[in-house]
This record gives C-alpha cells, sequence and structure tokens, in this order.
C-alpha cells in the first residue's frame, strides 16, 4: 500500500508526525478517510476520535475539532486539541461532559442547539474510548 506523509497538530504539541497508510477523520460533514493520492480537500473537522493506519497498525486520538488540509505534500490536521487514548484523564472528561450537560439550561435558540449538537459529540467519544477500553 502506498503511503503518505500525515502530520497532526495542536497548540500545546506537534502530536504525530510520519508516514501512514491511511488517516480516517471525523469531519463536520461527515467522517471521511485519507490515503495517498486523495484529491486536494479542506475540511472542517468535529470533535471525535481520529484514527491512523500504518503498517498493519491503528492507533487512535481523540480530536476537538480543527482543520484538515489534503495537498500534494500529504495530509495535515490542525487540531484545538489532540489527546492519545492512554493520554485521555477518562474522569476529568467524564466531568467535562456532565458540566456541558448542567450548562444547557441556560442556552436557548440556535446557542442551545450548538451546545446540544457538541454535547452529543462528547458523549460519542466517551462511548467509543469505553468500547475500545474492553477491546
Amino acid at each position: 500500500m502506498a503511503t503518505f506523509h500525515f502530520d497532526l497538530v495542536s497548540p500545546e504539541k506537534l502530536a504525530f508526525s510520519g508516514e501512514v497508510d491511511q488517516v480516517d477523520i471525523p469531519g463536520v460533514e461527515g467522517d471521511f478517510g485519507v490515503l495517498a493520492g486523495h484529491a486536494p480537500v479542506v475540511a472542517a473537522v468535529r470533535p471525535g476520535i481520529l484514527t491512523v493506519f500504518t503498517g498493519g497498525t491503528r492507533e487512535k486520538i481523540i480530536v476537538l475539532g480543527g482543520l484538515a488540509e489534503v495537498s500534494e505534500k500529504g495530509l495535515t490536521v490542525l487540531a484545538n486539541v489532540a489527546t492519545s487514548m492512554e493520554e485521555l484523564d477518562r474522569a476529568k472528561f467524564a466531568e467535562t461532559i456532565s458540566e456541558m450537560e448542567a450548562k444547557l439550561a441556560e442556552k436557548e435558540g440556535s446557542e442551545l442547539d450548538n451546545a446540544i449538537g457538541r454535547l452529543d459529540h462528547f458523549r460519542d467519544i466517551q462511548q467509543q474510548v469505553s468500547t475500545t477500553a474492553l477491546h
């Protein structure tokens, strides 16, 4: 399988840099996979789990929004936050979800819709993390 260069960057660190076989990205418009030779594209990234495939292995990284760019140089994801599954503080993540739930009553209209959508993404990440921990 042909490989391509992938960089995952957050404000705190370079979370990943190297040659990969495939990257699956949680996009705002829907999840999508990138392989070598992918057409150029810029896409918004939603909170979710990004999966990196390299040499028969896969690594899951939690991203909390950002931007993905595919070019002739490869793929770059500029994530607001990027945390490996091993680095995730599950108790703190659960606390963040509880705080988000408590603040829903303070919101209305489109702000409420956006808050519910973001909360749904966080709950989905939490569910995927729990499922991954079992396998």
